[in-house]
């Protein structure tokens, strides 16, 4: 029974790793087309007020969802199943409700924060995304808590192909209606309000043919003292996960306050400022996209890391905690430093003109600095060390607000760049500081930052050689296709030498490698 429950387990965490890989590249690449069509001022729009709705479908798909499935699969019996929803839903109610308030009755308020008044409609229009995030969130932690993955992997591809479909199709408009950037806006977000409702019809529709009488607890609640104890719960175990899922996308939210006023304040125009922001805001997609491979490695660690801990197999769980952060480390590295290098070709290929390479080009590093914070704090997660991740996240949030405005005013869009790399960084080295020595060792075991440093070194070379003589044969590239052609060499070319490199170096030992997706056939491509 328990082999067969495990196998069940690992089939159902796999079809869910898949269906969020498929949603985050989805989200990520739509921006591409979108940007085209509607140009720097539309995305400037769309992005203002993108951050709001990615804190709702944090909370709905990663955050609660994680939480609850924990607490459901902790019950043993059915009805403790039912009883223990029946206990969170009221409260996971209030918090969509209130999220729901907040936006829209803040909507005018907010939208003048921004700088922006005609923003308002938008914050009204996502504002209605939170109404959805308890009943979707309660739908897939229960489907999660027993084990049951598909409908969880359907609803979330589902909601993502209706929101990018209504997304484009607006800026479809935008071009061929001749719609404003603001009507433009309010339609693409209204994708994400049918996305979320097609979500809750199809996980309806899997409840019905499921578990039928499951989600009793929608209209029968239970509120008492074991109540108020799940709550708090909820509140440090559910809010440190949504909190470092949703860790960019606050930034980002901090960004829709600041940089745009900063800009106008520091003597731009008014629409000069918008298309700053909207070649700025060039830099999420990249960055997510970057994540989404560096990030794999954490939902297939953290198990495993939770079993060491649990079972107290300290010597176990020290050693998987190294491996996990250098893996990730060096593919989190190797991505920021690659695409940072290849920027002014992949930014003309996608966006179309060179704008904002120096600024991109800094941005970029999120990824490595991102990717090291979620590594980090999923050890810490695994082993129920939730203040030193509070308090690392509130620094760097903290920094982000204070920096935001001062850098933007004194040097441009390359100053909120900065900021969010310095706010990183403040987040990462409290991270670091805080974590087991016995961990923190595999900065330096083996010599694998100096070993790591000069695969980078070695890539780097390899790339300034490569623009080199891409500049003396052909120049700068002069069109869109030729630019992507240029920047998937570069990829190429980059991925092979430091593969090269980190094998020649040993920054891997064989049974790191057995850990890494192909790591056999590099392996064996060595030996021969």
């Amino acid at each position: 029974m328990a082999q067969k429950e495990l196998r069940s387990m690992l089939q159902g965490a796999l079809v869910l790793t898949a269906a969020s890989f498929i949603a985050k590249l989805l989200s990520a690449v739509y921006r591409v087309p979108f940007q085209n069509l509607v140009g720097d001022e539309g995305f400037y729009v769309y992005q203002q007020v993108y951050p709001i709705y990615g804190i709702a479908m944090t909370l709905a798909l990663t955050g609660l969802p994680q939480f609850i499935s924990k607490i459901v699969a902790e019950q043993e019996t059915v009805n403790g199943k039912k009883l223990i929803l029946q206990r969170l839903f009221p409260f996971i109610a209030v918090l969509g409700l209130s999220g729901f308030a907040f936006f829209f009755l803040g909507s005018d308020w907010l939208a003048r924060l921004m700088g922006d008044a005609n923003l308002s409609t938008l914050i009204k229009v996502v504002s209605f995304t939170f109404l959805l995030v308890p009943i979707l969130s309660c739908y897939r932690g229960n489907f999660q808590g027993h084990l049951l993955m598909t409908p969880s992997a359907v609803s979330q591809v589902l909601e993502q192909l209706i929101r990018v479909g209504v997304i484009l199709t607006a800026a479809a408009c935008y071009q061929m209606l001749h719609w404003d950037a603001y009507k433009t806006g309010t339609a693409a977000m209204g994708g994400a309000v049918l996305g979320g409702l097609a979500a809750v019809a199809i996980l309806w529709y899997y409840d019905r043919k499921i578990q039928p009488g499951s989600s009793a607890y929608f209209h029968h609640w239970q509120i008492d003292r074991e109540g108020r104890t799940l709550f708090y719960r909820l509140f440090i175990e559910g809010g440190l996960v949504s909190l470092y899922s949703a860790f960019l996308i606050i930034f980002q939210l901090v960004d829709s306050f600041f940089v745009k006023n900063a800009l106008v304040f520091s003597g731009l125009t008014d629409h000069a400022a918008k298309v700053d922001k909207g070649v700025y805001d060039r830099g999420q997609p990249l960055v997510q996209l970057g994540l989404v491979v560096a990030l794999a490695l954490s939902s297939s660690f953290l198990p495993a890391l939770t079993k060491y801990f649990v079972s107290k197999q300290q010597e176990q769980f020290i050693t998987a905690s190294r491996i996990f952060l250098r893996l990730t480390t060096t593919v989190a590295a190797a991505a920021s430093v690659g695409l940072a290098l290849l920027l002014p070709y992949i930014n003309f290929a996608l966006f179309k003109d060179y704008k904002g390479n120096g600024v991109l080009g800094i941005y970029v590093f999120a990824i490595a600095l991102m990717a090291v914070i979620q590594a980090y704090q999923s050890i810490l997660q695994s082993q129920n060390e939730f203040k030193t991740a509070f308090l690392a996240a509130g620094l760097g949030l903290l920094g982000k607000i204070l920096l935001t405005n001062l850098m933007t005013q004194n040097l441009g869009t390359v100053g909120a760049s900065l900021a969010t790399i310095l706010s990183l960084s403040i987040t990462m080295l409290c991270l670091t500081l805080t974590t087991g020595k016995e961990i923190n060792q595999f900065w330096f075991e083996r010599g694998f930052l100096k070993k790591l440093l000069g695969s980078l070194g070695i890539m780097v070379i390899a790339l300034l050689i490569y623009q080199g003589i891409v500049s003396m044969i052909v120049g700068v590239a002069s069109h869109r296709g030729q630019a992507l052609i240029f920047a998937l060499i570069g990829v190429v070319i980059g991925v092979a030498v430091f593969l090269f490199a980190i094998v020649q170096l040993r920054l891997f030992t064989v049974r790191e490698w057995l850990m890494v997706p192909f790591g056999k056939k590099i392996l064996r491509m060595k030996k021969r």
